[in-house]
């Protein structure tokens, strides 16, 4: 641009305008390179959603008191932990939303998309129910049985307890109310005895 002060158009240093487009075609040129590289990457294959094989873990720490300070991991400071998104979740009702969300599912290596069964894989799901139900079943008819047969037994027992019972009774009663016959009375002349009984001889 010209500084004279009687020269009021207004001119352009060429040079410097021509390096300046030259940096731009070669920037231009460099995200058009990354771009490229993008693209030429291969996808990130993910696993279609699959049921837990675990249990959550929500009551372990119910109750229990933690002291926090300014050292404490981020994992211990209170709350639900998460090993795969790093991060901590104050209530449990929040904690299950976090695990069944999309962010945690994919940190985990899985989309959002669920694998349609086949005709084959519900009829085995339905005989393994079905499987499932009669072993329920057959538990239930074997404990049922079992007690059944406790039940028969300690009423054997009390049965055989109650006649023992009645038998001593009944010797006791006819050791007591013993009926003296006449025959007994000649007997016990014989055998040179005044009585039967727990009479007391005369002298």
């Amino acid at each position: 641009m010209s500084m004279r002060p009687d020269d009021h158009r207004r001119k352009w240093d060429k040079v410097e305008y021509q390096r300046k487009a030259q940096e731009r075609l070669l920037s231009q040129a460099k995200l058009n390179d990354k771009k490229h590289e993008k693209h030429d990457v291969e996808p990130i294959e993910r696993e279609n959603l699959k049921r837990r094989e675990y249990k959550v873990d929500l009551e372990s720490k119910l109750g229990k008191s933690v002291v926090i300070n300014k050292n404490t991991p981020g994992s211990q400071t209170g709350g639900y932990y998460c090993n795969a998104c790093d991060c901590v979740v104050k209530d449990s009702i929040n904690f299950l939303d976090h695990i069944n969300g999309k962010k945690h599912q994919r940190n985990l290596g899985m989309n959002m998309q669920i694998e349609r069964s086949t005709v084959d894989q519900v009829k085995e799901r339905f005989q393994a129910n079905k499987k499932k139900l009669e072993e329920k079943q057959k538990d239930y008819e074997l404990e049922r049985r079992l007690r059944e047969a406790k039940e028969e037994e300690e009423r054997y027992k009390e049965h055989r307890k109650e006649r023992r019972k009645e038998r001593k009774r009944k010797a006791d009663e006819d050791l007591d109310g013993t009926a003296i016959t006449d025959d007994m009375v000649d007997m016990a002349a014989i055998m040179g005895f005044s009585g039967f009984g727990g009479s007391k001889k005369n002298l």
